[in-house]
């Protein structure tokens, strides 16, 4: 069965941290400093993967094509593993976000709340769980290495650390970061939580 599953956060973009990029379509890529931190990224990950996975977003999949370049394997592209849909704060800049009694809320109240036409942070930690599961109890042996994002990594590992969703902020994911889960027999546990590159 899998052995190791590590969730890893894309590496640094232009606009990271100050617009909510959510799934933009466009204007998002690594920039150097995003390359750089996704090759040092590739040291964390041992065992060697077999597999590498990634979220469909431009980001994800430059960051996961970095890996599988070094490890000399295909990007599997799997939804279940993308951003969470902001719905109309996406592409908003964070300064403009501040004021809105909604975003408060939101960032008060993960386990209820919801952006505004977007996804809940719940229905996030579902499928992204699902998606960990099913790979679980795969009866293929080896190391998965997963490219996603802030968001749903948070929520995967809330989830297998028991925290409740309003808690989020009491798990830091940080840009090109590993988070590591260990699959066995009695299920899936974190091993490690935002190991970060240095660049």
């Amino acid at each position: 069965m899998v052995k190791t599953i590590h969730l890893v956060r894309h590496g640094h973009h232009a606009l990271l941290g100050r617009v909510l990029c959510g799934r933009m379509m466009t204007g998002i890529e690594l920039d150097e400093m995003g390359c750089r931190q996704m090759s040092l990224c590739a040291d964390l990950i041992a065992p060697a993967p077999c597999v590498i996975q990634s979220s469909p977003q431009r980001r994800t999949q430059q960051s996961a094509g970095i890996l599988a370049s070094r490890f000399g394997l295909p990007v599997e592209i799997v939804s279940a593993v993308d951003e969470i849909d902001f719905g109309t704060w996406t592409g908003a800049f964070f300064g403009e976000l501040d004021d809105d009694p909604c975003w408060k809320r939101w960032n008060s109240r993960r386990g209820t709340g919801r952006p505004p036409h977007g996804e809940d942070m719940r229905s996030v930690q579902r499928r992204v769980v699902q998606h960990l599961e099913q790979l679980g109890n795969d009866q293929a042996d080896g190391t998965i290495a997963i490219v996603s994002h802030a968001e749903p990594i948070r929520a995967a590992l809330l989830h297998y650390l028991r925290i409740a969703l309003d808690d989020f902020h009491s798990i830091e994911v940080d840009p090109a970061s590993v988070s590591t889960l260990s699959v066995d027999k009695a299920g899936i546990h974190v091993r490690q939580v935002n190991q970060r590159v240095l660049a």
